[in-house]
């Protein structure tokens, strides 16, 4: 359960690779929502990406709880002051902009339009808000601002972990892969 020297526990990972893929499949069916009509005709696109979103809701507390009482591995010694606080700071807008802001921001567009999301099809969510129509203009640009903004941050991400591991030839990504058996 604790840390081994450069890695994440097993909990972490598992949670660290669910939620991205949750969050990248959510992205995915967002975007083609949006902006491929045809696909999305009857709203069934939206439909799932709202209910495979929603999940990020509450694997957030979930992955959030398991952080405090597991703190992230150190960091290379090979990383410079300023590396290292970016990194810190790095990882705390991902938190609060892909896994709260993103999430929050779409759970408020559907309720100011007054459309319900389904948990993973299984429960519904409450409202955050009344339906407000006039707001909905607003709360629709933000969430795709804040989309764009993400996909940025998640791409941005997942480039700098393979620097680490090809370019600096460090352990970093290593630290959260899944162990190998052998």
């Amino acid at each position: 359960m604790r840390n081994a020297p450069g890695h994440y526990t097993a909990t972490a990972k598992w949670l660290h690779w669910l939620m991205a893929a949750v969050w990248i499949s959510a992205w995915l069916l967002g975007f083609s929502a949006v902006h491929w009509h045809a696909v999305n005709a009857d709203h069934q696109v939206t439909f799932w990406h709202k209910a495979i979103a929603s999940t990020l809701l509450f694997l957030i507390v979930l992955r959030i709880g398991w952080r405090l009482a597991h703190p992230a591995p150190e960091l290379p010694a090979s990383l410079s002051p300023f590396m290292r606080r970016a990194a810190r700071h790095g990882h705390l807008l991902l938190y609060a902009v892909a896994l709260l802001a993103l999430p929050v921001s779409g759970w408020l567009w559907s309720s100011v339009v007054g459309r319900p999301i389904m948990v993973l099809g299984l429960f519904q969510l409450p409202p955050l808000t009344a339906e407000h129509g006039g707001m909905a203009p607003y709360v629709k640009f933000f969430h795709t601002y804040v989309a764009w903004a993400c996909g940025a941050l998640v791409l941005g991400h997942g480039l700098i972990a393979l620097k680490h591991h090809f370019i600096d030839r460090d352990e970093v990504l290593k630290g959260m892969l899944p162990a190998r058996r052998g």
